[in-house]
């Protein structure tokens, strides 16, 4: 009996087709990865829905596919429906002895190759076939490092590589390297293009003595290592998530987004904040939700979760979704000022740089603080710069003074 494979429902309405991870006449387990598809912001395996043989594939790779579109076709094996003894003798006669049948399938289960579409990607890339890689993951799963390991013990990649060093050392020609981008790369350069170019954009800077509030970070921490024995540090970030919060609900003008027709404001009545996270496969803006309900250790939880979701490529469609203000961070970097692209439709962003330690005036002497840099920029048709310097003032007042958080 022959059945249809269907895509199904993963909350996007198009996915592009990356990569086909199996081919005709092979025969499938229930779950096992068909195929991978990548959409606006994320990219995932899509499982089979029943165990069969592959007996054709309708889709090809780079094809656009929506939900319930077929993408292949299974002959499923009706052997269970039989109930006739006769006809079970017939099919017992045809099968192969249990001793080969076993063998075969431990094979078949051996050439399972089992990766992420990152390293799949990877691999394409330095043309390595995923069969001769001894995995070292969990469920015998191939991690980059078992790639760059096979890379250094492999003799042809070796001499691969000495070769075209030797080659470009010796070219007195200009040489370089052309790499496509992602389909994720494309998309975000594109909304990032048009947010540029649409928005008037303003960027108001400002520096904070977080002295005190480090004091008392670190302080926490260490008590809860006491105590705990174990624990995840509480970072700087989940405080200034925390502050935005109230930030937002006293200035309600930067919870808001500019209608399709510019002629009216919607404020919002939910506080959501979206934090930029760098991975390997580009930029994504997962979404704290309720931040305004929350506390900062429970902030710190949600915020470690899906900065791994992330990294790790499990983030769904409902993770970043219903934003309402964004904060780039790039404290854990470096730098001391920058101006963050908004991220439509809201109406700001906060950028964070690295703190450093200054000399500030009290008035007697000069004393060291650590200062964090600010960088706020802003839709200039929705908020003037009284307001965003009020804002970025009112935020620097709560992080200077973590008791203001409680008032």
């Amino acid at each position: 009996m022959h059945i249809e494979v269907k895509m199904p429902d993963i909350g996007l309405d198009e996915v592009e087709v990356t990569e086909i991870l199996v081919k005709i006449g092979e025969e499938i387990k229930l779950d096992q990865a068909l195929i991978t598809v990548e959409g606006d912001k994320a990219s995932m395996e899509i499982p089979s829905p029943t165990s069969g043989v592959v007996k054709d594939i309708v889709i090809k790779v780079g094809e656009k596919v929506t939900t319930l579109s077929t993408i292949m076709v299974f002959k499923i094996d009706n052997v269970n429906r039989i109930k006739n003894k006769k006809e079970l003798n017939v099919i017992k006669q045809e099968k192969k002895s249990s001793e080969n049948f076993l063998e075969e399938r431990n094979i078949k289960k051996n050439m399972l190759v089992h990766a992420t579409p990152i390293i799949r990607r990877l691999a394409r890339h330095l043309s390595i076939d995923l069969k001769n890689i001894k995995p070292s993951g969990p469920k015998n799963r191939i991690l980059k490092e078992d790639i760059e390991l096979y890379i250094k013990n492999n003799t042809i990649n070796k001499n691969f590589f000495d070769i075209e060093k030797n080659n470009i050392k010796n070219s007195h020609k200009p040489s370089f390297k052309e790499i496509s981008l992602t389909n994720i790369q494309k998309i975000v350069g594109k909304n990032l293009h048009q947010n540029w170019v649409n928005i008037p954009h303003v960027t108001q800077f400002d520096e904070v003595d977080i002295t005190l509030l480090e004091e008392f970070r670190q302080k926490y921490n260490s008590q809860k290592k006491q105590k705990n024995n174990i624990i995840s540090n509480i970072t700087i970030l989940p405080f200034i998530i925390k502050t935005v919060a109230c930030a937002l609900l006293e200035f309600p003008i930067f919870n808001s987004s500019l209608s399709s027709n510019k002629k009216t404001i919607l404020l919002k009545n939910y506080v959501n904040v979206g934090i930029a996270v760098d991975s390997e496969r580009g930029l994504f803006v997962p979404v704290l939700k309720d931040v305004d309900k929350k506390n900062i250790s429970r902030l710190s939880s949600e915020l470690i979760l899906l900065s791994k979701k992330a990294r790790e490529n499990q983030l769904n469609e409902l993770d970043m979704k219903e934003g309402c203000f964004t904060i780039s961070n790039l404290g854990g970097i470096g730098g001391s000022w920058f101006s963050p692209i908004i991220n439509a439709p809201e109406v700001a962003i906060l950028g964070v740089s690295k703190s450093s330690i200054k000399p500030l005036w009290n008035g007697k002497e000069f004393i060291p603080s650590l200062m964090l840099p600010l960088s706020l920029s802003y839709d200039h048709r929705v908020i003037n710069g009284a307001d965003a310097a009020r804002f970025l003032t009112f935020i620097g007042k709560l992080l200077s003074d973590i008791r203001f958080l409680i008032m």
